[in-house]
């Protein structure tokens, strides 16, 4: 079975703004070409793009509850079922970030499945080019420290908002629906039927959410061969880029695709701006290298959030320190803070807990204030380039640009590509979105760098 010659293959939704352009980046510089819209698009923002073969829609469900997603998911699944792809992809952390209660993906399926008029669904979470493998049903995920199970990894089982408790990826979404899971295992896709029997097996027990185990390219094609050939039953998808992963994997397999070269950097500017609301320990070492190459830091004051006039002052200051560090001509990153032991983090929840605010809430505030100081920033300063590190403060603050859609132009570490920004823009501007736990620590500096084919060669 092949793909069709032209026409669209695939549509999604991520259920954060950094998962949402990793799908762009993978599809984009596989050769299939592609946009990603901050929202449901109107006709006329479609018609923009008339040549594209993957839509996507970004979204910030990871960090809502199950009754935000009863109440705005369905006009999102409706508007991609209009798109009448062959597949739909709800695309999720390849960590899978999520709880009962916090951007539950069972809650999203459960949705989801009527909708698409989906029998079932395959879920691939595992995505090897980015260091997540799933074994036996159980995901694992490289860090510093190595590849670990989930409910060891040294970031994930100690999420503030999230701990994986639960690495078996089965169990942890059977705790979110009540919809059956199971499991096609490596033994299952490496059999001479690439996991169609087994698939079968678990398909005649009631299964409707099925795992897939994989750990290298090979187990790649044959996932993605089973996503593939099995969407007329099952047009919905759930997982991580991985999904994007496979089927590239697959379509090179059958010579679907024609061979595009990877995409050159878009060279070095002198100047950008960052803001970051990311806590993780591996953006703490890339905001420490910044520091050490050519960037000022900007503390935005975080504890600032349980009051509207203190925000104001110090959205105020942020941009008046930012402003002037980018006058010495060094580029500027504001942040909320640097890594979970700063202190910042500690007067931050002492905030939340003397407010009537919860962490969701608060977050969100802190995206948006960040959003606001990079938009003033990108209006009264000559900057082209700009970065938003951290999976929620992605979404909130990239929704204060006047940015409507975003399509992939240069590759940097896997899943934080750099791209074209479209929208009420008063001047071109080149966006990067990167979550928390992605990315060398010289990351921005490669930004600054423009990115291109050359971080495939070592750079970073």
């Amino acid at each position: 079975m092949t793909i069709p010659g032209n026409g669209r293959l695939i549509s999604w939704y991520g259920d954060d703004y950094t998962g949402s352009a990793a799908v762009l980046e993978v599809l984009a510089f596989g050769g299939v070409e592609s946009v990603l819209f901050l929202d449901v698009p109107s006709a006329e923002q479609l018609a923009a793009f008339p040549n594209v073969r993957a839509i996507g829609i970004a979204g910030v469900a990871r960090s809502c509850s199950p009754t935000w997603m009863d109440e705005h998911l369905p006009r999102v699944f409706g508007a991609l079922a209009m798109l009448e792809t062959p597949l739909v992809h709800y695309k999720i952390c390849s960590t899978l970030d999520s709880s009962p209660e916090i951007g539950s993906i069972g809650r999203a399926a459960d949705i989801a499945l009527p909708i698409l008029n989906s029998t079932w669904s395959p879920m691939l979470v595992a995505a090897p080019p980015i260091g997540r493998y799933q074994a036996f049903g159980h995901l694992f995920a490289s860090s510093n420290d190595g590849i670990t199970r989930l409910d060891r990894h040294p970031v994930m089982s100690r999420h503030p908002v999230t701990p994986m408790k639960e690495s078996d990826v089965a169990r942890h979404i059977a705790a979110q629906t009540t919809l059956k899971t199971g499991c096609v295992d490596l033994l299952g896709l490496r059999a001479r039927d690439r996991g169609f029997a087994a698939l079968e097996t678990i398909r005649a027990q009631g299964a409707q959410l099925i795992t897939l185990d994989t750990i290298d390219h090979a187990d790649l094609v044959a996932a993605g061969q089973l996503i593939w050939e099995c969407r007329s039953e099952a047009p919905l998808v759930l997982g991580s880029q991985g999904v994007e992963y496979a089927l590239i994997a697959y379509w090179n397999a059958i010579s679907a695709l024609s061979e595009r070269p990877m995409p050159p950097g878009a060279g070095t500017v002198a100047q950008i701006a960052a803001v970051s609301g990311s806590v993780s320990a591996i953006t703490a070492e890339q905001i420490e290298w910044a520091r050490n190459n050519g960037f000022g830091l900007v503390a935005f004051d975080a504890a600032s959030i349980a009051n509207p006039a203190d925000l104001d002052i110090a959205v105020e200051s942020a941009v008046s320190e930012a402003k002037a560090v980018l006058s010495t001509g060094q580029s500027v990153l504001v942040h909320s803070a640097r890594g979970p032991d700063d202190p910042a983090v500690a007067a931050f929840r002492a905030a939340i807990g003397a407010s009537t605010l919860d962490l969701a809430e608060a977050n969100s505030i802190i995206g948006i204030a960040l959003g606001q100081v990079l938009k003033r920033l990108l209006a009264q300063a000559s900057i082209s380039r700009a970065v938003v590190s951290g999976g929620d403060t992605s979404g909130h603050a990239t929704q204060q640009l006047g940015v409507h859609a975003l399509t992939a132009l240069a590759p940097t570490i896997p899943g934080a590509a750099l791209c074209v920004a479209h929208g009420s823009l008063n001047r071109p501007l080149q966006l990067a979105l990167k979550g928390g736990q992605m990315g060398t620590p010289d990351y921005f500096g490669w930004i600054r760098s423009g990115g291109g084919a050359a971080y495939k060669d070592g750079r970073s």
